[in-house]
């Protein structure tokens, strides 16, 4: 029998139970919270949400994640597919011909709906330095357990960048006649079980909240993600230009957001000196000391147009003094 991954461990539920219990932690719980603390690598698990309800954006995806026939797709059957044909053959395979005529069918003329997805496109990545081969045979045990004998999928792992990282293509449509919705909590149980199949495997992996982690950051698109990676981001580009111009005249101004930041690292910082308590008194000192060190380690909280004023300022820095501190 497969064991599952307990739930997300969240310190600010755990924390707003209140002083008045004496609460205990699992030893599954602990043992993530000791990957936590200690910086353990984490998980991505992403949904790329576009191009996923047309034949055409199908074949385009599958021509990009192997690479227009040099890398290799490994289907569901464990099948190696490459070369120029893959596209169609799992088009044929997956009957999304049939699927897609279904789908514009059910649409009426005055209808505002898209068609229905064919495909759910789903990115598995960890950071530089992890084996590959690894990972890529965590996705497939992931795969084997999440989808099979219900979902047809194939998946590419590609080495090109810093990150390796394993492109999925699910078809949306079960052989049960099942249509598979990926909401924000499936993710957050993908990335459990991902980081639970590289741990497996042997490989350092952990799921946590950006927050329960001390980082402040938003999530981006997919192609600003991938681009910022590699430093040629035109969006991050001109936010540098537009902070640096603000800057430069004085006028630096503070996001909606500053407030709700600081809200939220207090009570994180609450529920982990609250959780290193609880962990003193069931004799687990030493997890206690690191908890609170962690809580000690963590960075100011900062919005993304602090961060990136930080980053511009230290361009300057020893030519120019320059005030990057927002008006409130």
């Amino acid at each position: 029998m497969t064991t599952r991954s307990e739930p997300l461990f969240d310190p600010l539920s755990f924390a707003r139970r209140g002083p008045g219990r004496r609460d205990h932690l699992t030893q599954a719980q602990i043992a993530q919270i000791e990957r936590t603390v200690s910086r353990t690598p984490e998980v991505m698990v992403k949904v790329l949400p576009k191009g996923t309800n047309s034949l055409q954006s199908v074949k385009n995806h599958v021509g990009y994640i192997g690479r227009r026939g040099k890398v290799e797709l490994t289907s569901d059957d464990d099948e190696k597919l490459q070369g120029k044909g893959v596209a169609d053959q799992l088009i044929a395979d997956w009957d999304l011909e049939l699927e897609s005529l279904r789908g514009k069918s059910d649409l009426t003329a005055s209808s505002k709906k898209s068609s229905p997805k064919l495909v759910h496109k789903v990115l598995f990545s960890m950071p530089p330095g992890t084996d590959p081969v690894k990972v890529l045979t965590a996705v497939q045990n992931f795969c084997r357990e999440e989808f099979g004998l219900k979902h047809r999928y194939a998946m590419a792992l590609h080495t090109d960048e810093p990150h390796p990282h394993v492109h999925v293509l699910v078809k949306a449509m079960s052989e049960q006649g099942e249509r598979l919705h990926i909401r924000k909590e499936s993710l957050r149980r993908w990335r459990l079980e991902f980081a639970r199949h590289l741990r497996a495997l042997g490989v350092p992996a952990n799921a946590t909240l950006r927050s329960v982690r001390g980082e402040m950051r938003t999530q981006k698109p997919d192609g600003i993600f991938r681009a910022s990676q590699r430093g040629s981001s035109t969006h991050m580009r001109e936010r540098a230009i537009s902070v640096a111009r603000e800057i430069s005249t004085g006028t630096l101004k503070s996001e909606p957001g500053s407030a709700k930041l600081l809200k939220t690292r207090q009570d994180i910082r609450g529920a982990w000196n609250a959780i290193a308590d609880t962990l003193s008194n069931d004799r687990h000192s030493h997890i206690a000391s690191k908890v609170r060190r962690f809580v000690d380690q963590m960075p100011p909280p900062r919005t993304e147009k602090e961060l990136l004023a930080d980053a511009v300022a230290s361009k300057f820095r020893g030519t120019t003094t320059v005030d990057r501190s927002p008006t409130r």
